[in-house]
């Protein structure tokens, strides 16, 4: 089994016009909401693998929060260009090219591309609001066939 784990990041702000779209913050929404669903997530027992995230400040900001929620090594995070200002295609080519010993993967990053890639794994995904974790459990061994089959299970956890 494969579990994926497509993350939006928290609520970012725009209150300082002379930052670049890349170093925006998260504001107190997004400061609130992050732990909040790291949190539910860790009273789960969500381990993850690996998490990759976008160079952007909120996206990231929201990963090590996870991260501290989940006890996943901060350090550990991988900041990946190709997961800012991407498309669904980019972000299924990202996800074909992990190792497959990794059995639990976590992305943050934006929209559209989130909200694309995670309608097109499944229909009963649409709109991914700020914060929001779309997780979808294949039954493969291999991450090259997300896209291709069907997940077993997927559902959409919003902070509110």
């Amino acid at each position: 089994m494969k579990t994926l784990f497509l993350v939006r990041h928290a609520k970012s702000s725009k209150d300082d016009p002379t930052l670049s779209d890349k170093d925006r913050p998260l504001n107190d929404r997004g400061r609130r909401d992050a732990p909040k669903m790291g949190e539910r997530l860790a009273k789960r027992d969500v381990e993850p693998d690996l998490m990759l995230s976008s160079p952007a400040v909120r996206a990231l900001t929201t990963a090590q929060i996870f991260a501290e929620e989940l006890d996943y090594n901060a350090k550990n995070i991988v900041v990946d260009d190709r997961l800012y200002a991407t498309t669904a295609d980019d972000l299924l080519e990202v996800i074909h090219e992990l190792d497959d010993k990794h059995k639990r993967v976590m992305l943050f990053g934006h929209n559209p591309e989130m909200s694309d890639l995670a309608h097109r794994l499944s229909d009963k995904i649409g709109d991914m609001p700020t914060c929001a974790v779309a997780e979808f459990e294949f039954d493969t061994k291999s991450w090259t066939a997300i896209g291709r089959q069907t997940p077993e299970n997927a559902a959409l956890h919003e902070p509110r």
